[in-house]
């Protein structure tokens, strides 16, 4: 029993004993994480002090201060000497605490140590004339020359828009979160694989968007499980991601797109066709896009692969979707930074955002040739991309504690379950970056240490 009574006594954060489980440590770390990102308890909150806390919950005092510690290292609290805990202002989100030994396997960073052109670029643009005019205000379209660029660059991918149908966001992140708040109502329903983009699970509860997902194989989303989804659920739109699909890496074959294509027509679904390619692709190349100019807004992802920093992206859509896209566009952040996309102009217009993506293909298949040795089991994948992923057993199904055993052998790894919007996802699998550790001697540790876990 407590040796305190509790019954007029505050705690900041008051977890139900009867909600803890085993490992009780671990099951207090969860239950405090759920309560910060749900933002039940705000930024900034004091927790209540350890011993307290533990007398509260009737358990040992070292068992609070170990979840409380998990939850540091999950960056969720901080401590502040002779103050006591606090939740962390950003939840998650790193810090620049430079102490830190985890090896990063989890984030894609996409190789951003490839950084040379991007500086030349920098200094180029730096050196022109005209940059002053960059910092006045222009049209929430983007510069015209800048759009004139970035059409010309998603022609590559077979998307074929005038500079008038062509838009810059600052990022693809935001390209999707002004589609789904200006292209669809509250309530709507949007067919996704069944694992799929996590950015887009979390923009869609924000927007109060529901995310249906439809049965896929080796080769994607099956048509037949689509048209079935359409003929039951009243389905607004879909979000596909042609190429090396995140997190799964599956890449839709031409035949595939057509028949997707044709569900989609047949039901006059909203297509957000983002193109994560790392690479360029082969001549005759087929979009979503060439098959459905007017159902869809293609957002060419591949530019995030050219560098992190640049929060640019270009995307063509049609003339029915302006005046919405438009205006989610200007309600989110008016317009994208008229500099950096500048950069970007310059390492398309230079021939520098082809040698970027060149080197990078290069570093992206030594990577995926350590990922090999060390996990022949392996399914196939892209061998050029920038993550892999790696089947779990079935019990290894608590997202968190999977992580954070992960985490406490030294790497930072993202569980499958963050990329599906079913409680029981159909399988449970690791997303391991290739392209974030820094160093392939680092790559070779971080993996090595997954496959010891494992083991």
């Amino acid at each position: 029993m407590p040796v305190n009574s509790f019954k007029n006594y505050f705690l900041s954060w008051a977890p139900e004993p009867s909600e803890l489980g085993r490992p009780c440590y671990l099951s207090i770390a969860n239950l405090l994480e759920d309560d910060i990102r749900s933002g039940r308890l705000a930024p900034g909150t004091k927790l209540p002090p350890q011993r307290e806390l533990a007398d509260y919950l009737d358990i040992n005092f070292s068992t609070v201060t170990r979840a409380y510690n998990l939850c540091r290292e999950r960056r969720l609290i901080y401590g502040s000497t002779g103050k006591g805990t606090f939740v962390s202002p950003l939840p998650g989100v790193p810090g620049d605490e430079s102490s830190s030994n985890l090896i990063e396997l989890g984030v894609v960073n996409g190789f951003d140590n490839v950084s040379k052109q991007i500086i030349e670029a920098t200094e180029a643009v730096l050196s022109k004339g005209y940059v002053e005019k960059l910092y006045s205000h222009t049209s929430a379209l983007g510069h015209k020359h800048q759009r004139v660029a970035a059409m010309n660059w998603m022609r590559k991918f077979n998307v074929s828009a005038d500079e008038e149908h062509t838009v810059l966001f600052s990022g693809s992140q935001n390209a999707i979160s002004a589609a789904l708040l200006s292209l669809f109502k509250l309530g709507d329903v949007i067919a996704v694989d069944v694992f799929t983009y996590a950015n887009l699970i979390g923009t869609a509860k924000l927007a109060h968007i529901r995310l249906l997902p439809v049965a896929g194989d080796a080769g994607g989303m099956i048509p037949e499980a689509l048209d079935e989804c359409c003929r039951k659920n009243r389905v607004s739109g879909i979000f596909l991601m042609p190429n090396c699909a995140n997190p799964t890496g599956i890449t839709l074959g031409d035949e595939r797109k057509r028949a997707l294509a044709e569900v989609i027509r047949k039901y006059g679904l909203i297509l957000i066709e983002d193109d994560t390619a790392p690479a360029l692709p082969a001549p005759g190349y087929i979009s979503l896009y060439s098959l459905l100019p007017e159902q869809t807004m293609y957002i060419c992802g591949n530019l995030r692969s050219l560098c992190g920093g640049l929060r640019v992206t270009a995307a063509a859509f049609p003339e029915k979707f302006r005046n919405y896209l438009l205006n989610g566009l200007f309600l989110l952040n008016i317009r994208t930074s008229p500099l950096d996309a500048e950069i970007m102009t310059e390492l398309m217009l230079s021939g520098k955002a082809e040698a970027v993506l060149n080197e990078k293909m290069v570093l992206a298949k030594r990577a995926n040739k350590i990922f090999d040795r060390i996990f022949p089991e392996s399914s196939a994948g892209e061998r050029f991309a920038f993550f892999r992923t790696l089947d779990l057993p079935s019990e290894w199904s608590d997202p968190v504690g999977c992580e954070a055993m992960f985490e406490a052998a030294g790497v930072k790894v993202l569980h499958s379950a963050r990329f599906s919007v079913q409680v029981r996802p159909p399988k449970n699998f690791l997303r391991l970056s290739v392209s974030s550790a820094g160093s392939e001697k680092a790559l070779d540790a971080g993996l090595k240490a997954v496959r010891e876990l494992l083991n």
